[in-house]
């Protein structure tokens, strides 16, 4: 379980990385909401991070039904992440790090239980 969590992590600083540049360019310089700055964010780097984690971490096949349960529910914890911190009127970057953090763990119990479970490539 460790050595995959670290692979895990590995390609989640990446995604991480790529989540954060767009989340800053659209809050900065296209002046969106927080929401909408964090869905957008998070289209680009759950894209990366379901291939690169089927790849890399599970060693998984993948399908657009596997995709699609990813997407959906990093979707909704995205959504909800950012309308909360559009209604307490948290810091974009305080945003940013509660999501990297949060979204870590969740995103690693479900992709480990449920997308990727028995799913290895033959």
């Amino acid at each position: 379980m460790i050595k995959i969590f670290s692979r895990y992590v590995a390609v989640a600083i990446i995604a991480t990385l790529l989540y954060w540049a767009v989340f800053f360019c659209f809050v900065y310089v296209f002046n969106y909401s927080q929401a909408i700055s964090n869905l957008i964010g998070f289209f680009a780097s759950v894209t990366y991070s379901f291939f690169a984690h089927a790849r890399f971490t599970f060693n998984a096949s993948v399908n657009v039904m596997d995709y699609l349960w990813f997407v959906v529910f990093m979707l909704l914890l995205s959504y909800f992440m950012g309308r909360v911190s559009d209604r307490y009127a948290l810091p974009p970057l305080i945003t940013v790090l509660e999501f990297s953090v949060i979204g870590l763990v969740c995103s690693f119990l479900f992709s480990r239980y449920i997308v990727f479970s028995n799913k290895k490539k033959t």
